[in-house]
């Protein structure tokens, strides 16, 4: 038996064997509306822009991290290696001075009081990290 042929603008499903143009989700005849595709390189541009100063605002937060770490391993790394005869007392502010050879001492005695070249003074927190007194930062 011979298929029926129907015309091309008929949309008939061939599998269901029924007329289904009303279900289809998109128009089936010249009178519907066109199918247009927004243009969406506006918000792609904006977002991009977004995304890209969130990143970078990222990035230089945790690089002010990164280099407050840094300078803060050096301190503690500098006093733990330097000389001092008493046993520090957290939450108390001691005094760092170099000696004419490059030596390192920990001090109790304030700068004011000393003719010692002073390099910085220090206070050790709770967690025994010695953080410089002027730099303290919210963890």
């Amino acid at each position: 038996m011979a298929e029926k042929k129907r015309p091309d603008n008929v949309v008939f499903n061939e599998k269901t064997q029924k007329y289904d143009a009303a279900i289809k989700p998109y128009g089936t005849n010249l009178g519907a509306p066109s199918i247009i595709s927004t243009d969406t390189t506006a918000w792609k541009n904006r977002s991009i822009n977004k995304v890209n100063h969130k990143i970078q605002a990222k990035y230089l937060e945790l690089k002010a991290e990164y280099e407050n770490m840094l300078r803060e391993y050096e301190y503690n790394k500098l006093i733990f290696g330097a000389k001092f005869s008493f046993e520090p007392v957290i939450g108390e502010t001691y005094h760092l001075y170099v000696r004419e050879s490059g030596e390192y001492f920990l001090s109790m005695i304030a700068p004011h009081e000393c003719r010692f070249n002073h390099f910085g003074s220090f206070y050790l927190n709770v967690d025994q990290v010695w953080v410089k007194v002027g730099e303290e930062t919210n963890h």
